[in-house]
């Protein structure tokens, strides 16, 4: 027995100096160091004054933005890149957007123009704004592009500090104090930014203030703009304020546009709306007849967030798509759902699945989830299942059910599993056990 706990400790201890020892990043990590050194490059590129420096940097952005791929991706870290006042690398990002020719090209346009005009670089801010206008004819974005397109032709060219700034943001602060006190003459005002030539930023703005009100005078506002009265950002914006009112109006109004529009992101806010209307209802009739499997899942995940189990545990018994499979399990992960899981963990073909079943059920710190994984245990011959409530019971910190279910273990390889998770326990049980092995 001493030999057995030797050589748990010892493997356990050279695990836990690989994990402390310096490796290769994971993509993800290694992807995100390597875009904030660019950053950080374009940053003192800027400070040094180099063209040459810039330019360097800027075909980095360009290689980084390439190789992740995602025009939704490249496009939010635009935006990003916007309100923290780094117009290069906005320009940057929006124009990598514009060139893969997806849904988000005009808006990137318009967008890489806005920052092009923040940089002071007027021809070309006008040279893009004629290319929005020349291969997107029919866009959303067209009205904006032409105030913005006065806006450049006005100014100088040179770069606009903050104390240049138009004085809407004064006038939106003046109005957002009026709404608290005279609302009657505050809301008009609103609607006369969002109907006006004011930039999408501070159209945006605008629409916050509004939607913030809760008026029954503004949801007309915020619904004309919800159905499209405006560029696709602000719509999104719009239909996601939209969900504050509730009540069965603003719901039928957000099923008209869900199904009304081809746009993947409209369609999302639409379901962030539901899910944060508790619209249980609707939710569960858009998993029914949504043929994107990528918008279930995100309904599914909804779901999950008010409590739906028998509606998830329902879609789990007829969904095809392996990955809203796991999101169900993943949203079943509540007290509520401990049976379901447990049924899946016993039942299901799918040895991933059943894995995820059984982690699922050890991410629940209930006296329900700790027999339901004890039960299993006994009842299953699968080595990697009995591995899994191991490894459950050790999330949940359960040091008793674990030295219970070691003492009774023959198996050499799951007793150094559970010995193994005890080890790593801050708990006294867990140590006298521990103790109680090293004395054997």
């Amino acid at each position: 027995m001493k030999r057995l706990f030797a050589s748990v400790v010892l493997s356990y201890g050279v695990a836990a100096l690989a994990a402390q020892a310096p490796g290769q990043p994971e993509p993800a990590a290694k992807a995100e160091a390597e875009r904030r050194r660019v950053e950080f490059e374009l940053q003192r590129a800027r400070q040094e004054a180099s063209e040459a420096s810039l330019a360097t940097a800027r075909a980095r952005v360009e290689q980084l933005v390439a190789q992740e791929g995602s025009e939704e991706t490249l496009y939010r870290r635009g935006r990003r890149a916007l309100d923290e006042r780094q117009w290069d690398q906005a320009a940057e990002y929006f124009s990598a957007t514009a060139q893969k020719k997806g849904s988000r090209a005009d808006g990137a346009l318009y967008w890489k123009a806005y920052a092009l005009n923040k940089l002071g670089k007027r021809d070309q801010a006008l040279a893009t704004l004629e290319e929005l206008r020349t291969a997107h004819a029919s866009s959303r974005w067209l009205d904006d592009a032409k105030a913005l397109e006065l806006q450049v032709k006005q100014s100088s060219g040179q770069p606009v500090s903050p104390e240049a700034e138009s004085d809407e943001e004064l006038k939106l602060l003046a109005i957002n104090s009026l709404v608290h006190t005279e609302p009657e003459r505050a809301l008009p005002l609103l609607n006369r930014i969002l109907a006006g030539a004011s930039a999408p930023k501070m159209k945006e703005r605008a629409l916050y203030v509004l939607a913030q009100t809760r008026s029954p005078q503004a949801l007309p506002m915020v619904t004309k703009i919800a159905r499209g009265g405006g560029n696709p950002d602000l719509q999104r914006t719009a239909v996601k304020y939209l969900g504050l009112y509730g009540g069965k109006e603003v719901g039928q109004t957000l099923s008209e546009i869900y199904s009304s529009t081809s746009d993947a992101e409209i369609k999302r806010a639409v379901i962030g709306s539901y899910g944060g209307a508790k619209d249980k209802e609707r939710l569960t009739a858009l998993v029914r007849s949504e043929s994107s499997a990528e918008l279930r899942r995100e309904a599914i995940e909804m779901l999950g967030g008010i409590g739906a189990t028998e509606e998830l545990w329902n879609f789990y018994q007829t969904e095809q798509n392996v990955e809203n499979r796991r999101q169900i399990l993943e949203s079943l992960g509540s007290r509520a759902g401990v049976e379901r899981l447990l049924e899946v963990a016993r039942t299901e073909k799918d040895p991933k699945l059943r894995a995820q079943a059984v982690a699922q059920i050890g991410s629940i710190r209930s006296t329900q989830a700790t027999e339901a994984l004890v039960n299993l245990y006994g009842a299953e011959s699968d080595v990697e299942i009995r591995k899994s409530v191991i490894r459950g019971l050790a999330r949940q910190n359960n040091a008793k059910a674990l030295i219970e279910l070691a003492r009774k273990e023959s198996s050499v390889e799951l007793k150094k599993e559970t010995v193994r998770r005890l080890s790593g326990m801050r708990s006294q049980e867990a140590s006298d056990y521990l103790i109680e092995l090293l004395n054997k």
